[in-house]
């Protein structure tokens, strides 16, 4: 069927404006020298970077000119939205059931890890059978090498400090050092621990995790200690409220569970222990008399230990933090919740450092599918469709 005329002169004049605008783009090309010198000037950049800031999350105005019978599904859909985000929020609450259900399983074997880092059973040969990279290394040795460094003729003395030093490890409890070594092996932790803490943090014994599966809904991180010349407690807690619904004032944004406030506990340090606070001494001058006196004031101090006295916000203010606050909030909820999902259950691996690599190698597959979804065939000059074929 022919199609009608008026399209037919519609598209003649499309295609001679745009064979129009072309001839005044081919007439308008800017020299790459003018280019650099737009590059070079960090006020233009600036200003361009600004205008593109300002554009990201900019409504097209697409939405807002569709007819009102489009709108009026559009408003159908988004009910339809909040149905499912209702349903996500029941399967969470579901997880966090079975996450209840589950931690008496995994308590046995935590307790089992606890006694052997701290030697209070030394296990079997039989539990104790796992591969080591020294063994794999060991394993890839010529057999004549193996040999030559068993027959390898040593010195008496050497013997002797061999036996010395095989006695001295022999004389190693546990696993020294451990959940220390956990905190310093990983960036978020580390950079928490001063030099100050790591006397104390030698102490620790054990963290664990406790679920509450009543309301409030949430969990307790429990730091054991063993008897020390810092504080009393030879338990610190952290307690952290999660909620599991949408936030009534953006249901639609929801993203599963979030955590929404937490709960340090008392330190009872012992005299001239307090690490998380220092006295600073100032000299003031009096205006009239011209005398001198020395003023102690107590600030607080940098310190691992400031993570049990988190910042409290009043009840029904939650919305009024300001932007220093709401950080402070979010790094502490964002630190609860990788001790309580990675640190955990999987602390030998970080003390060991393998966990470590397993997410530096995660972020490297991740950094480049984005390089190949950035990547355009149009822009690279020596790609040619025969050498994919």
């Amino acid at each position: 069927m022919a199609e009608p005329e008026s399209k037919v002169v519609e598209e003649v004049k499309e295609e001679e404006e745009h064979e129009e605008g072309v001839d005044e783009a081919e007439g308008e090309q800017v020299s790459v020298g003018e280019i650099a010198k737009v590059m070079q000037n960090p006020q233009l950049l600036s200003a361009i970077q600004d205008k593109l800031s300002n554009m990201v999350g900019t409504p097209s105005g697409y939405v807002q000119s569709l007819p009102k019978v489009v709108k009026r599904r559009i408003k159908a859909m988004k009910k339809l939205q909040f149905d499912i985000v209702n349903v996500e929020s029941d399967f969470y609450k579901e997880v966090h059931t079975l996450e209840c259900k589950y931690a008496a399983k995994y308590a046995s074997m935590f307790a089992k890890r606890k006694e052997i880092l701290l030697g209070t059973v030394e296990p079997t040969d039989e539990e104790a059978d796992w591969p080591s990279d020294e063994e794999d290394k060991d394993d890839d040795l010529p057999e004549d090498l193996k040999q030559k460094a068993v027959l390898e003729d040593k010195t008496d003395e050497e013997k002797k400090e061999n036996e010395d030093k095989d006695k001295e490890d022999d004389d190693v409890k546990g696993i020294p050092h451990f959940w220390l070594t956990v905190f310093k092996n990983v960036d978020m932790l580390s950079e928490m621990v001063q030099d100050h803490d790591e006397p104390i943090l030698e102490h620790l014994q054990d963290i664990q995790v406790k679920f509450w599966e009543s309301d409030p809904v949430g969990f307790t991180l429990e730091f054991y200690f063993s008897p020390n010349e810092y504080f009393k407690e030879t338990v610190l807690t952290k307690q952290y409220t999660m909620r599991f619904e949408p936030d009534p004032t953006d249901p639609l944004s929801y993203e599963g569970p979030e955590i929404i406030k937490c709960k340090g506990c008392t330190i009872t340090w012992n005299t001239g222990k307090n690490i998380t606070v220092r006295v600073v001494k100032k000299k003031q001058k009096h205006k009239g008399r011209g005398t001198t006196r020395t003023v102690t004031k107590t600030i607080q101090n940098d310190s691992f230990f400031n993570f049990f006295n988190p910042p409290t916000v009043p009840e029904g203010e939650e919305g009024d933090m300001d932007e220093d606050l709401e950080a402070l909030l979010a790094a502490d909820f964002e630190i609860g919740h990788f001790i309580r999902e990675r640190i955990i259950p999987k602390a030998v691996l970080y003390f060991t450092g393998e966990a470590l690599d397993h997410e530096e190698f995660e972020e490297e597959n991740e950094e480049e599918h984005d390089a190949d979804e950035d990547y355009n065939e149009d822009d690279d000059p020596d790609f040619n469709p025969q050498d994919s074929e």
